[in-house]
C-alpha cells in the first residue's frame, strides 16, 4: 500500500514538472518593448497609449496570455483612427487656452529676449532657467511681472519665459 505522503510528494513533483516544462509566455526585454512602442507610435497604431499602458498591454508575459483572443479588425482600426484625432483636438484646445492665458497675463510683464551671456556655456535648459530667474527677480523689484507668479496653473512667468527663449 502507498502512503498518503508518497502520493502528495508524487503529485507535487508532477505539478512542478508540468509547470517548468510548459512553454512560458515570453516577456519582451525593456529595449525590445520600447522599440515596439516607438514603431507603433510612428505607424500610428499606438492608439494614444502611454509607454506604461503599451507595455502592460503588449510586452509583459501575462499580457500575451490576456491578449490571445484578438479583437476584430474593424474595432481596432476604428479605435486607432479615433484616438489620434481626439489627441489632436485636446492639444489644440490646450494651446488655445494657453495662448488666452498668455495674452491676458503677460501684457505688462517684461521677458528676456535672449539667454544672458554669463549662462551661455550652460546646458540650454539651465541657461534659460537662470536667465528667466534673473529677469523675474529684476522685474519683481520694479513691478514688471504683471500678475504673473513664478509658477502658476495655466502658465506662470517661468513657463512663458522659457517658451519665448526656446522660440515657441
Amino acid at each position: 500500500m502507498i502512503s498518503p505522503s508518497r502520493i502528495t510528494i508524487a503529485a507535487l513533483a508532477l505539478s512542478c514538472a508540468a509547470t517548468f516544462s510548459a512553454p512560458a509566455a515570453h516577456a519582451l526585454s525593456a529595449r525590445e518593448c520600447h522599440q515596439n512602442f516607438s514603431d507603433a507610435r510612428k505607424a500610428g497604431t499606438a492608439a494614444g497609449q502611454s509607454y506604461k499602458e503599451f507595455k502592460a498591454a503588449h510586452c509583459d508575459a501575462s499580457a500575451a496570455e490576456k491578449t490571445a483572443p484578438a479583437t476584430p479588425a474593424a474595432e481596432t482600426s476604428a479605435a486607432q483612427t479615433a484616438a489620434p484625432a481626439d489627441k489632436a483636438e485636446k492639444t489644440t484646445e490646450k494651446k488655445e487656452k494657453h495662448s488666452a492665458v498668455t495674452a491676458a497675463t503677460d501684457s505688462s510683464a517684461v521677458f528676456p529676449t535672449a539667454i544672458a551671456p554669463q549662462y551661455a556655456k550652460l546646458p540650454a535648459g539651465k541657461a534659460r532657467m537662470k536667465t528667466c530667474v534673473d529677469q523675474y527677480n529684476a522685474n519683481k523689484a520694479d513691478g514688471h511681472n504683471g500678475s504673473l507668479k513664478w509658477i502658476q496653473k495655466g502658465g506662470g512667468y517661468y513657463s512663458l519665459c522659457n517658451n519665448r527663449l526656446k522660440g515657441e
